[in-house]
């Protein structure tokens, strides 16, 4: 599987990397070990920052700005990472979903990127990240029919899989995934990508039976 950026977004976004993770893991019920990382992590998002200042973080702040730049509005369609720090500020209850899942939170709402999380055997051929048109029909995760257009878009042979705001219901993570593809959206460039990497592979190691990880940086 090969993962590209369209050329209608390198040139909306020239400073975007992306760091994709592959890897064989084990999915379950979150441990009480590791939620006490996810508590620890949302008590410092309440310590450190206001509700106003959530999206001056440099990393929301930048995906946000793409947002704008593709005619998107970004209080509308919040990024994943900043809507989730805005539900710890407001201390608004965070679910426990699954290991795989609840890691790519924690992961996204320490490094202020927002986070695509696939179950990789669900994905038809190449992925490319393009623009979201008004013909795009993207079932997004828990909300169901999602407006794309104007929004990043993953998409594969069949269709939409992913955006920052939220992924689709076709590809998503599910009890049974042992194929975990992650594509980490640095809007923001290079910094931070590396950290956020590095993190995923500890709480993986730890939490989700890690067997092989492999990782990719595009852009």
């Amino acid at each position: 599987m090969k993962i590209e950026i369209s050329s209608e977004i390198r040139k909306a976004c020239p400073d975007l990397k992306l760091a994709v993770i592959r890897c064989r893991v084990q999915n379950g019920v979150t441990s009480d070990e590791f939620w006490e990382e996810m508590e620890t992590e949302m008590q410092k998002i309440r310590s450190t920052y206001l509700i106003e200042e959530i999206n001056k973080r440099p990393e929301i702040a930048a995906t946000r700005q793409a947002y704008k730049t593709l005619g998107k509005d970004p209080n509308r369609y919040r990024p994943s990472a900043e809507a989730l720090c805005r539900r710890i500020v407001r201390e608004i209850e965070i679910y426990k979903v699954s290991t795989l899942v609840d890691i790519i939170n924690l992961v996204s709402i320490r490094s202020g990127f927002s986070i695509g999380g696939f179950d990789a055997d669900k994905i038809q051929g190449d992925v490319v990240l393009g623009v979201g048109t008004a013909d795009d029909e993207f079932e997004a995760i828990g909300r169901g029919l999602l407006n794309v257009e104007g929004l990043p878009l993953y998409r594969d042979e069949t269709g939409g899989i992913g955006t920052p705001t939220s992924d689709n219901e076709r590809t998503k993570i599910t009890d049974s995934t042992t194929h975990l593809l992650m594509i980490i959206n640095g809007y923001s460039g290079n910094e931070g990508l590396q950290e956020a990497v590095e993190h995923s592979h500890e709480l993986l190691e730890k939490y989700a039976g890690l067997a092989s990880f492999d990782v990719e940086y595009i852009g």
